[in-house]
């Protein structure tokens, strides 16, 4: 369905310095006048929360990872009841969250707990807007600048308040909206996957098998493997190229140069020393599918990566594909070799195509993955501009920028039965689906 919004009919000026101007029937607020602050404790058996940015107030037990570590006395913790808002150590980094369950929470948090006129509806996403999220680097205090919001400040700010009406069509339009630009970010993001899939095949076809499909095979021994061409040969892995492991390079001794830092994540940084020459190949110390790059000028591997120190006579982005492969090698106990050494990469047996095909079959891999790079990033480009989107359309309809008031919207469905993909969006996913049974069908020839 195509919904077209337009501002609101009439605007009157405001003294809030991050928001020219609301609609005229629209109030202004003190925070403190829509929010009191709870400050209740001495609750020790209520389960213990976590104030994340991605999924609100949560049970700990759901998101353990950088939360604030709870404290022994648990008498000394606040509570928060369902429905109640509050200011993490990190909301100035994305906003103030909404608590979707009861419990107990750090006293260094600040728990706001809604009056009547303040309905979930448009404050779950004011408080999440990009507008208001930049407006609290106006009220962070103390040594810990950006880390500590000053609620006494903050609690005498003006807010917009929409009539109740208004509050609840705007949750609900936002509600619609946000799941829709969602689901499509997830049907781009599993055409990537595809993608990527089958760019990993034509890699493992040309490093297992070759460019030429008619050229006979023999058994190679090796499960991984299977059959090869009758003219390769099986080695060990360190009799085709040598690692090492980078070396340290903390963030505070980089100098100003253009020599590329390359950790297991690729670049991230550049220094003004170089440690290795190009052409060079660095491989993730935890074998993860995207955590092998070849560079085409000199370069410092950092100590949490590896790097090829000698190619053996090897044509080096031959061996940057089949380390590509390896990444991938399902080693039984050593599952995808994450965490292994390089004793143990070194035993992995791999195909020795002669030194004179392997040029040909890298040029040949660059060229056919070329393609599926550009559709890549073209998809990518379309998630950030969703991305993009789906942050300006919250941020102009709950500072009243755009009105929702007059639009009609079919019932929210749950996430798993949202409408159905688009045309065009059937055809991308058909595409990577056809181009990844391709991929599977050459392979089992």
């Amino acid at each position: 369905m195509s919904i077209r919004l337009r501002p609101y009919p009439a605007y009157k000026t405001t003294n809030v310095p991050w928001m020219d101007a609301i609609p005229d029937d629209w109030e202004l607020l003190k925070m403190k006048y829509l929010f009191s602050e709870r400050v209740q404790k001495g609750y020790p058996d209520e389960p213990l929360l976590a104030a994340t940015q991605t999924m609100g107030v949560v049970p700990k037990s759901l998101y353990e990872n950088r939360t604030v570590v709870a404290m022994k006395d648990l008498h000394l913790l606040k509570l928060v009841k369902q429905g109640d808002y509050v200011i993490s150590l990190r909301s100035f980094e994305g906003g103030i969250e909404y608590a979707h369950y009861r419990g107990i929470i750090s006293p260094a948090y600040t728990v706001l707990c809604p009056g009547d006129i303040a309905k979930r509806d448009y404050f779950e996403f004011f408080f999440k807007s990009k507008p208001f999220v930049d407006a609290l680097t106006l009220y962070v205090t103390g040594i810990r600048e950006g880390q500590n919001i000053d609620y006494n400040k903050l609690c005498n700010t003006e807010l917009p308040v929409p009539p109740i009406e208004t509050q609840e069509k705007i949750g609900g339009f936002l509600r619609f909206a946000i799941a829709k630009i969602n689901h499509l970010i997830r049907a781009k993001r599993r055409v990537i996957e595809l993608l990527n899939e089958q760019k990993q095949a034509i890699i493992h076809r040309a490093v297992t098998r070759g460019l030429d499909p008619n050229v006979p095979l023999k058994p190679s021994g090796i499960d991984w493997l299977g059959d090869i061409p009758e003219h390769w040969s099986v080695k060990r892995l360190k009799w085709v190229t040598r690692l090492q492991r980078g070396y340290d390079l903390p963030s505070d001794r980089r100098l100003q140069g253009t020599i590329p830092v390359v950790s297991s994540g690729g670049i991230i940084d550049t220094h003004s020393e170089a440690r290795a020459i190009a052409p060079g190949v660095v491989m993730g110390r935890y074998g993860s599918t995207d955590s092998v790059f070849y560079l085409e000028e000199e370069f410092w591997p950092h100590n949490t990566a590896l790097f090829v120190t000698n190619f053996q006579g090897n044509d080096p982005r031959w061996c940057y594909y089949l380390l590509r492969v390896i990444s991938k090698v399902d080693l039984g106990s050593k599952s995808a070799v994450p965490g292994v050494d390089r004793k143990d990469l070194y035993e992995i047996p791999v195909a020795i195509p002669p030194l004179r095909e392997q040029p040909s079959i890298a040029a040949q891999v660059a060229d056919q993955l070329n393609h599926f790079e550009k559709v890549t990033q073209s998809v990518q480009f379309q998630i950030d501009r969703l991305r993009e989107y789906r942050t300006r359309l919250i941020a102009d309809v709950v500072t009243g920028k755009l009105d929702v008031r007059g639009v009609e919207l079919p019932e929210l469905e749950p996430e798993d039965a949202l409408e159905p993909l688009s045309d065009s969006e059937e055809g991308e996913l058909e595409e990577a689906e056809e181009l990844l049974a391709a991929g599977e069908d050459s392979d089992a020839d």
